[in-house]
């Protein structure tokens, strides 16, 4: 079961939230806001996180591109899988936070576990390892960043933040 919560307060998710940090702005869009989910990291988690994000994005109306919402839905999956695949053991609980800005949205994926992972080239014959790989190339063509950060319980957190309108390289 994925537990969500907003972030500032016991509002319910269809009310206005809290500016992002470093917002310039007179005040919050209706969508913006940021909210956390935490789930048992087990694989079940995987669609269930994918789906709470997905609702959670079209219930507040975020005006994010079709390829942008799919994108990052796909990276909700990778960093959740990687989660549940490789901390487990040390990390019972995960944590998913998606936050939205007046241009942009985030998630971030926290576990308990001290390894911070990087991206490797899978063989050809693997059907797996190529999760990080996948959300980095997401981010880069979506115009977004990713990275991965040590928490302060010894843990990590890995976000990728995509614009919430499509990136159009140049010719």
């Amino acid at each position: 079961m994925v537990t969500i919560e907003r972030e500032g307060g016991d509002r319910t998710m269809g009310e206005q939230g809290s500016a992002p940090p470093g917002s310039t702005s007179a005040g919050p869009l209706p969508y913006e806001g940021v909210w956390r989910f935490t789930a048992p990291a087990v694989d079940s988690s995987v669609p269930q996180a994918r789906h709470a994000v997905r609702d959670l994005l079209a219930r507040q109306g975020v005006p994010a591109s079709d390829d942008n919402i799919q994108g990052l839905l796909l990276i909700v999956s990778e960093l959740v899988t990687n989660a549940v695949r490789h901390a487990a053991l040390l990390s019972p609980m995960i944590a998913l936070e998606v936050a939205v800005g007046a241009e942009w949205m985030r998630v971030s994926v926290e576990d308990n576990h001290p390894y911070r992972p990087t991206a490797l080239e899978a063989e050809e014959s693997q059907t797996g390892g190529r999760g990080l790989l996948l959300v980095r190339e997401i981010t880069k063509e979506a115009g977004g960043a990713c990275d991965a950060e040590h928490t302060a319980s010894g843990g990590k957190v890995i976000w990728a933040a995509l614009p919430l309108k499509s990136h159009v390289p140049p010719l």
